[in-house]
């Protein structure tokens, strides 16, 4: 295993993190009766495997159903000081219920103390003044540290780089979790702007989010030769001097294998994706000019402000991905969760548009013309029933 310092944490983070979002029984809190035999064992397991690996930070949160409880009970054999533990609350308007919803995570978790606490899917402006307010819910965050039950405060995002750049400047966090990857890289600036302040910057969903890179389509897998998609993916975030850790959400042991290949090439990660990355950026010159990378979002706006709540960044940025590399079912996937779990998939899918509105929307963008017959095709190519976010599956 690698190691990172996690910023002003002064944790020593292993690069590969072990994510509590997809080994657990249900998505609701259950008895601890009615979870299956088996079922914990495979927790079990994929902890002494993670460990047995060095993978010592172990993630979880309060929305992740019965995980915080199994993950509570397979703990309890293995020394405290062997593991890095993190759970995550989101953020309410009053604080009280906040601090009442970290009491029953702690319960669950039967652990007197975390050492990473994030304020939970900080995805838009009013959940930024829920958590950033004076005597808000960072300022309960902070009464837990005090207390002795919190070691480090951070928070998870899906916001738009713009809001996650303002509450990195305006709080006092110690790390965040947010998404960028090869085909998600606007949030680069939100990456720089947690290393001027010192932060850990913690990956999510890199596997997931960033393609579904455990099931590749075949075009992905030649521009990624000899490497897989996902030891890529890996690669790609690791090469960043920035990026601290990765998640991998295990559902079993063996699900790290591929990371734990990824990291024979820790070492020169720039230059080993060096050419994989040129032949990709050219697969995508090809399809839309030499400009198109650099430029498909410049003067895009958000969702909120485009008509029909059209999330005209998402469909865009999917669009691209889907015609350059083939990631047609990922891109249909994701497109059809647009909208379906508000803040966490924000904005709308293509609806009916009037066009001289749309043109008036998108007059900063140099693509206009062209995005609108993006968001046409789009619509038609990827439009299918709304498909929940997995934790409201």
């Amino acid at each position: 295993m690698k190691y990172r310092r996690f910023g002003k944490t002064e944790l020593s983070m292993p690069v590969i993190s072990c994510g509590g979002m997809r080994y657990q029984h249900k998505w609701d809190d259950v008895p601890w009766d009615e979870v299956p035999k088996e079922g914990q064992e495979n927790i079990e397991r994929i902890l002494a495997r993670a460990l047995e690996l060095g993978i010592t930070h172990i993630e979880t949160a309060r929305g992740y159903g019965s995980s915080e409880m199994q993950l509570g009970f397979a703990l309890q054999h293995i020394p405290r000081e062997k593991y890095i533990l993190q759970t995550k609350v989101a953020p309410e308007a009053d604080p009280k219920a906040f601090r009442k919803v970290f009491e029953t995570s702690m319960k669950y978790l039967q652990h007197d103390y975390v050492d990473l606490f994030s304020l939970h899917g900080i995805n838009n402006r009013e959940l930024m003044d829920h958590a950033l307010r004076p005597g808000g819910c960072l300022e309960e965050a902070y009464k837990l540290k005090a207390e002795g039950r919190v070691k480090h405060i951070g928070f998870s995002t899906h916001a738009s780089c713009d809001e996650i750049v303002d509450t990195i400047n305006q709080g006092d966090f110690d790390y965040v979790n947010l998404h960028w990857y090869l085909i998600a890289q606007l949030n680069a600036p939100a990456i720089e702007a947690a290393a001027a302040k010192d932060m850990g910057v913690f990956i999510i969903s890199p596997n997931d989010k960033g393609g579904r890179l455990y099931d590749p389509p075949q075009t992905l897998q030649e521009l990624c030769h000899p490497l897989t998609p996902m030891a890529f993916n890996d690669l790609f975030c690791w090469a960043h001097p920035d990026v601290h850790t990765i998640s991998c959400g295990a559902a079993r042991p063996e699900d790290f294998d591929a990371h734990i290949d990824a990291l024979e090439h820790y070492d020169e990660a720039q230059a080993t994706i060096a050419p994989q990355l040129e032949s990709i950026y050219a697969r995508v010159a090809d399809k839309f000019g030499s400009d198109w990378h650099d430029t498909w979002h410049v003067g895009l706006p958000e969702w909120s402000d485009i008509p029909g709540d059209i999330n005209v960044k998402d469909v865009v940025r999917l669009w691209t991905w889907a015609e350059a590399v083939d990631l047609n079912g990922f891109a249909k996937w994701r497109y059809n969760m647009l909208g379906t779990a508000d803040h966490w998939f924000p904005g709308k899918t293509v609806s009916d548009f009037d066009e001289a509105d749309m043109h008036q929307a998108l007059a900063p963008s140099p693509h206009a013309d062209r995005i609108i017959d993006i968001l046409k095709s789009a619509r038609e190519r990827f439009q299918d029933a709304p498909i929940q976010r997995l934790s409201k599956s």
